[in-house]
């Protein structure tokens, strides 16, 4: 055989193994928030989609701060493959182009999504939720709309909110009687601002303000608050560990987490191909048996055991009246509320 002949073969072996997978990458490595949402997804759709594929996944945590990735990006050297990350980073990401554009022909259709978790540089994979809680085992005949959450008269106590506008704005208005549907039309006029503030006045003397999702849980704990607003798998986990606290799920109000693949990273085909199997149906209600965190995706319900959907936000008992957190109302308003907030707090 001559030496063009032999090479043209080599070439022609070599593209064959390319396309059929023989060169396919067998790292992956993804960055998520730790604890025990990670370990779901470690257990839920990591080692699966490992021993379906032969891909290892090899596993960073942070705490969410979008400077870790946009310093690594800088440097030239992306060495993360896919990010889950919260709405409002990925939010300044996609303004700042530190994502890579999501080609959804390779993930799915957009329409099996719920509205706002799909997004042109992320793919929505998880539904949490802020809600009112309050101990079963202290009061028998609890709460049952956020409206409560402002009648000391009804339920006296104290009242535990996490220090921040965000949220707590929202839930002023829909307290006094706002429609899910016009709460943020309300609060882009100062009149709404006044309006949410006005209400939050209401219990001021009565707040007991929690930073950190943990403090949560441990206020209702102590009966140092006689309920609280919190993320309901911190409530979920405190109930798992023998508590009785109750979740209201009236007017909770819903956020997600998102996928994302940093802008250079160099496997965006690779990357594609896990997002997709993290976001099929069976691996996202395979995630809730784990933490009750909802799918994204509508065509996952069936899918989701009865027991675990009670514990869900995104489960049709739970979703009676609902408030999903703009984002992007946030980061265009954000920095005024937020210095009204601060001013508020010290008066």
């Amino acid at each position: 055989m001559s030496v063009s002949r032999t090479l043209a073969s080599v070439a022609a072996l070599a593209a064959y193994l390319s396309s059929s997978g023989a060169f396919a990458q067998d790292t992956l490595s993804v960055m998520s928030f730790g604890g025990a949402y990670q370990e779901a997804q470690r257990r839920a759709v990591f080692e699966p989609y490992a021993a379906q594929s032969g891909v290892k996944v090899v596993e960073q945590e942070y705490g969410g701060e979008i400077a870790k990735i946009k310093a690594m990006i800088e440097s030239g050297n992306t060495t993360l493959d896919v990010v889950d990350v919260d709405a409002p980073t990925l939010l300044q990401g996609c303004d700042e182009g530190i994502f890579e554009e999501i080609d959804w022909s390779k993930i799915g259709p957009k329409d099996e999504w719920i509205e706002g978790t799909t997004s042109p540089c992320g793919v929505g994979t998880i539904v949490y939720a802020t809600i009112l809680a309050y101990d079963g085992a202290k009061i028998a005949d609890g709460p049952k709309t956020i409206a409560d959450l402002f009648d000391t008269a009804k339920f006296p106590g104290k009242r535990g909110l996490w220090k921040n506008p965000a949220t707590n704005l929202e839930f002023a208005l829909l307290a006094d009687g706002v429609s899910p549907t016009e709460v943020y039309e309300t609060l882009a006029t100062p009149e709404g601002v006044d309006r949410a503030f006005a209400k939050l006045d209401t219990i001021k003397d009565s707040i007991v303000w929690w930073e950190a999702g943990a403090q949560a849980p441990q206020l209702l704990a102590s009966g140092e608050v006689a309920m609280t607003t919190a993320w309901n798998g911190r409530i979920y986990n405190a109930n798992k560990e023998g508590k009785d606290f109750r979740i209201v799920w009236d007017n909770q109000i819903l956020d997600s987490n998102y996928w994302t693949i940093p802008k250079g990273a160099k496997h965006v085909d690779a990357s594609l191909e896990f997002i997709k199997f993290a976001v099929e149906p069976k691996a996202l209600a395979g995630t809730t048996k784990y933490i009750p965190y909802g799918p994204v995706r509508k065509t996952a319900a069936e899918f989701v055991a009865p027991e675990d959907a009670a514990n869900l936000p995104t489960s049709p008992q739970n979703m009676t009246v609902s408030l999903t957190l703009d984002n992007g109302f946030w980061a265009d308003h954000g920095d005024e509320i937020r210095k009204r907030f601060t001013t508020w707090l010290a008066q």
